[in-house]
């Protein structure tokens, strides 16, 4: 049977990366984009889906047999700090749409993205366990939590095939990032190569789990490609890319532009950040789907800004 994919938060940091790279493997008949409003750099079929609106939801997974979905529409942490209550309304109504949605229309899978923003001070910082208790200290990271176990709910209760990562902060050149508390390490790239300044909200030694673009879509169609007998956690996948500290990003930049000028003001990301991992123990994810990454600190800078000064169209001296 063929394979037909909805992604939902199309337009974001991941979803403009994953749906390319599901376009290139199905073909762009057999993925359906979404998001709150059509992208003008979007090649393919786009629909404005709020996720949010079961009837909506519900329409587009009918009209196209919808048979995998993608759901990465949420509010952030950092934006979801701004107004909690309705981060919990729209990250948590949502959820429930797909999967009450995926599960009345025979959706086969469905792929819900968590985050390290699970886990709070209870959780060791140094290589934190899969199966460390949550006790998340954001609304985005309360949702995160709360979805894990829904979609363990409705894999136990209806066999619904639902499968999780909980990303570390990404890093891409693709598209700027959307309101995380780790999206310092994407916009130092931009400020860089544009030999600008740079104020960063974190503490130079604040150590973050981290994860390149590349490798947080290949980790991604790696979980969902996976045999189902495979997938052996029905929470979510702890998946650890690279941690690094501000200070320690800087100095791999300062390689290529040793003149690069950082200051540091604090802000309310920098209690976020202050209560999560530093580093991410994955052993399940290696153990039960090969799981392995790829890019390190100085490949990512490597990479990041070959890719923005092409997209800022900047000549290499």
């Amino acid at each position: 049977m063929n394979k037909t994919i909805l992604v939902t938060g199309a337009n974001g940091q991941l979803g403009t990366v994953l749906t390319q790279s599901l376009q290139h493997t199905y073909g762009r008949g057999n993925v359906i984009a979404s998001d709150l409003k059509l992208s003008e750099r979007y090649h393919g079929i786009f629909e404005v889906i709020d996720a949010t609106n079961s009837e909506r939801l519900e329409e587009v997974v009918r009209k196209y047999k919808i048979n995998e979905i993608y759901h990465l529409a949420a509010i952030l942490s950092a934006s979801g700090e701004k107004a909690p209550l309705n981060t919990w309304d729209v990250n948590m109504q949502a959820l429930l749409n797909v999967l009450e949605v995926s599960r009345m229309n025979h959706v086969e899978k469905v792929f819900f993205p968590s985050s390290i923003a699970v886990f709070g001070d209870a959780a060791p910082q140094e290589n934190t366990p899969n199966n460390a208790f949550l006790n998340p200290l954001t609304s985005y990271g309360i949702s995160k939590a709360a979805g894990e176990n829904w979609g363990n709910y409705y894999f136990a209760k209806y066999g619904l095939d639902v499968r999780s990562l909980r990303y570390p902060g990404v890093i891409g050149y693709q598209s700027k990032a959307g309101g995380g508390t780790t999206d310092y390490a994407v916009d130092i790239y931009h400020k860089a190569i544009k030999e600008e300044p740079f104020s960063c909200f974190l503490d130079e030694n604040t150590t973050l789990p981290m994860i390149f673009i590349d490798d947080a879509i290949r980790a991604t169609l790696e979980l969902m490609d996976a045999p189902r007998e495979n997938i052996k956690i029905r929470t979510s996948y702890n998946i650890s890319g690279t941690s690094f500290s501000p200070v320690e990003i800087v100095a791999s930049i300062r390689n290529k532009y040793p003149k690069f000028m950082v200051t540091y003001v604090l802000d309310y990301r920098q209690d976020i950040a202050s209560k999560w991992p530093k580093t991410i123990q994955d052993a399940e994810a290696k153990r039960d789907w090969g799981w392995k990454p790829q890019y390190d600190l100085d490949s990512i800078t490597a990479v990041m800004i070959k890719k923005l000064k092409e997209k800022y169209k900047i000549a290499t001296p």
